[in-house]
C-alpha cells in the first residue's frame, strides 16, 4: 500500500493536496478548463525517474487540485490504467480504454478527465480533440433535424458493466443547456453498439456518422501525440476526445494513467 507521510493514499482529500504557492497556477488552469478552451496540456512530468506508485500518486494529487476523484470502473479504481489488456480478445464488447483499438469521439462521465502519458505506443495511439459546442453548431447548420435528436434520449451500451439484473443499456440525452452553456455527453462507439441489444433507428446512425465526421474536419478537430511526461486535461462537458488504434512493441506497452474529477467537490 502506497503511503504519504504514513497515510494510505486512498484516504487523501483535497485538503491534503494543497500545495502552498501553487494555488495561482491551479486557479489559472481551472479557469482555462471551465471557461476557456476546455483543454490543458502540461509537459515535463519526470515519469522516467518515478516508480509506478509515484506516478499514480502524482496523478492522484494533481486530480485533487481540482475536486473529487471519481471511480474508473465497478472495481473502484481511482487512478486507471489506459492500456491494451487484451480484454477485447475475451470480450469483443469490452470497454475500449482496455484495448488497442480505435476509440471514436466521446466524453467521459465526469467534469474533468486527465491523462498522463507514461509510455507511448510503438505505432499509432494518436490523440484527437474537438469542441463539442463547435461540432454541434456545425451539425445544426447542416442538419437541424439531426441536431434536434441530440436533446432526446439515446441508448448507451453499458458494455457488460451494468448492475446484476439491470438493463444492458441506459438512455441519455447527449446535449443539454446548463446556465446558458451547451453541455454534451457523447459516446460514439457505445451509442453504436447498443444495436446488439435494441433496434437503432437508421437516423441515429446517420447522426453518429455525421457528428464524428464533423469532429474530424480540419479547423474543428486537432490531432497530436502525447509524449512521456505529458498530461492532457479536458473539460468533458465542452470537449470531445478520441484515439486512433495503436500497436505496442514487446516490453514497451503504451501506458496512460487517468483520473476523473468532479470539480470543486471535496472528498
Amino acid at each position: 500500500m502506497t503511503t504519504l507521510e504514513g497515510r494510505s493514499v486512498d484516504g487523501l482529500t483535497m485538503a491534503d493536496a494543497v500545495l502552498p504557492g501553487f494555488e495561482a497556477h491551479v486557479d489559472g488552469w481551472r479557469e482555462e478548463l471551465l471557461r476557456g478552451r476546455g483543454i490543458l496540456v502540461l509537459k515535463g512530468v519526470p515519469v522516467d525517474r518515478w516508480s509506478p506508485a509515484q506516478q499514480q500518486l502524482f496523478m492522484r494529487l494533481l486530480g485533487l487540485q481540482f475536486g473529487r476523484l471519481g471511480y474508473q470502473n465497478p472495481q473502484g479504481d481511482v487512478i486507471g490504467e489506459v492500456r491494451d489488456t487484451g480484454a477485447d480478445k475475451r470480450d469483443r464488447f469490452a470497454r475500449l480504454y482496455a484495448t488497442a483499438g480505435e476509440f471514436r469521439f466521446h466524453c467521459d462521465a465526469s467534469d474533468l478527465v486527465g491523462l498522463l502519458c507514461v509510455r507511448p505506443a510503438a505505432e499509432g495511439g494518436q490523440s484527437k480533440v474537438a469542441s463539442s459546442v463547435t461540432v454541434y453548431n456545425e451539425l445544426l447548420r447542416r442538419r437541424p433535424d439531426l441536431a434536434a435528436r441530440m436533446f432526446e434520449p439515446i441508448a448507451l451500451d453499458l458494455r457488460n458493466e451494468q448492475q446484476p439484473d439491470a438493463p444492458p443499456v441506459a438512455y441519455i440525452a447527449p446535449c443539454a443547456y446548463a446556465d446558458g452553456v451547451l453541455k454534451t455527453l457523447y459516446l460514439s462507439d457505445y451509442f453504436r453498439t447498443a444495436a446488439r441489444h435494441i433496434d437503432l433507428p437508421p437516423k441515429d446512425l446517420e447522426l453518429f456518422d455525421l457528428y464524428d465526421a464533423i469532429a474530424e474536419e480540419p479547423g474543428i478537430g486537432l490531432s497530436f501525440f502525447l509524449e512521456p511526461g505529458d498530461v492532457q486535461i479536458l473539460y468533458n462537458h465542452t470537449m470531445l476526445h478520441a484515439r486512433t488504434a495503436f500497436r505496442d512493441a514487446p516490453g514497451e506497452e503504451r501506458l496512460l494513467l487517468r483520473f476523473l474529477v468532479s470539480v470543486g467537490v471535496s472528498n
